[in-house]
């Protein structure tokens, strides 16, 4: 079975659960349920083959030491990652209590360690539990989630991500958002990913390198786990990445924060909130960024704030190159960004997916105008590639893929690359909301 199959006959099954609530919820409301239930289902599969011995070592051990104050570092080496949950229930154990479930599973969710509780929490589930209990849904729920293996060997970190992309995907059109606000195509993000370390892949296959990644509209995290899994390709025995986000949907935050978890990455980076109202990596800077911020959502409830900012710090702020109109905040992210570079060491690339509004629109003396003015200008606009149309879930326009960087190799200097690669694309067996074309190869790309 492809990999492609696996997670369309995965997804299935997940959203064949999802009928489950037909008439006690509403359609646009089902993700409430079955992507916190995803999420509990993965921790648990995760930690499934190290809960006996874990529960033991607690009961024998932990317990019976007074003086332990935090005893989750101890129980998180003994799992072998860094979560834990010393409950006595696991999904396996859950359905075999109809009766208690609801009570059970409130036991499952507080034994896990601080990481897994805060996860949780960012879906409001307790709500959840008492509407299904009282629908008698609880149990028939858990049943089928426990009837699921997702465990690592079993369904891989970016499969897991395609479920997820899969599922949100289903659950926005049911909800009329917009797909495109939560995750990007994977082979969108892949192609980002080879322009972003393209010139890099010798310094990153180096024995001690640290790397870090930053995406300040992370979503579930598929940017950042793919420029993980790319170094990986490069060379098993690099340096893992440390990864940074920040992401304002609850939802996807935690179902990013889980997968960091399970990765073992630090999951401390990974930031809730608006990225320009309440940065939560102030002052820090990163090797690499890439991010795909909404196209042409408007910024008006941060207005106040970011012209505060622009007016008051300038180019001491992250702002000072001037402000888009206030219908597209596509260049405030790209600024933020430009903000958070390396001024040594080898500086910092970015890799941002733009529609063509920040491209074109503006005339000259415009708040568009002026940042790209100031980014041409800096010699820090390194090339634009031109994409295919419908590549996206939410849109079917055609969409650009900018490269900048403060640190440009010798030959470049002073000049813009630009890449047509609006035909290489093959049409999609079967479409995805507005997405029906996937990329195909870029022949100057393979070069």
């Amino acid at each position: 079975m492809s990999r492609t199959e696996k997670v369309r006959k995965l997804a299935g099954f997940i959203w064949s659960i999802a009928e489950l609530l037909r008439g006690d919820y509403k359609q646009a409301d089902y993700g409430k349920v079955i992507l916190p239930f995803t999420v509990l289902r993965r921790l648990d599969c995760v930690l499934e083959p190290t809960k006996a011995a874990v529960m033991e070592f607690y009961e024998t051990k932990v317990k019976s030491m007074k003086d332990l104050k935090n005893p989750e570092p101890l129980l998180n080496q003994k799992v072998g990652v860094p979560f834990h949950n010393i409950s006595q229930f696991t999904f396996q154990k859950l359905k075999g209590d109809a009766d208690n479930v609801a009570a059970n599973l409130r036991n499952f969710i507080n034994g896990f360690s601080v990481a897994g509780r805060e996860i949780i929490e960012y879906f409001n589930f307790n709500d959840q539990i008492n509407r299904l209990d009282e629908a008698n849904l609880l149990f028939l729920i858990v049943k089928k989630f426990a009837d699921i293996d997702l465990h690592p060997d079993a369904v891989d970190s970016m499969e897991m991500g395609y479920v997820f992309e899969e599922l949100i995907r289903k659950f926005s059109e049911l909800s009329n958002e917009t797909a495109g606000e939560h995750f990007t195509p994977r082979e969108v993000i892949r192609l980002m990913v080879n322009l972003l370390f393209l010139n890099d892949r010798v310094i990153l296959t180096q024995e001690g390198i640290v790397t870090t990644i930053y995406d300040p509209a992370c979503g579930t995290g598929g940017m950042l786990s793919l420029a993980e899994e790319y170094i990986k390709e490069l060379n098993p025995h690099a340096s893992k990445p440390v990864v940074f986000g920040q992401e304002i949907n609850p939802e996807s935050y935690a179902i990013c924060k889980s997968d960091m978890l399970i990765k073992g990455q630090d999951i401390s980076n990974i930031k809730f909130g608006n990225t320009f109202t309440t940065d939560g990596l102030a002052h820090e800077t990163f090797d690499y960024m890439l991010s795909n911020p909404p196209f042409g959502v408007e910024w008006k409830k941060v207005q106040s704030y970011v012209k505060n900012e622009y007016e008051k710090k300038g180019f001491d702020g992250r702002f000072g190159a001037g402000l888009p109109r206030i219908s597209d905040g596509s260049f405030l992210f790209l600024q933020h960004m430009i903000s958070k570079m390396k001024r040594d060491n080898g500086g910092s690339r970015i890799a941002i997916v733009f529609n063509g509004s920040p491209l074109f629109s503006g005339s000259a003396g415009s708040g568009e105008s002026d940042i790209r003015k100031w980014i041409i200008e800096n010699d820090m606009l390194e090339a634009i590639t031109a994409l295919p149309d419908q590549l996206f879930y939410n849109t079917g326009i055609y969409t650009y893929i900018w490269i900048v960087t403060n640190y440009k190799a010798p030959e470049r200097k002073g000049k813009i690359q630009l890449i047509n690669a609006i035909h290489y694309y093959r049409k999609m067996s079967r479409s995805l909301g507005n997405k029906r074309n996937e990329i195909g190869s870029i022949p100057i790309l393979q070069k």
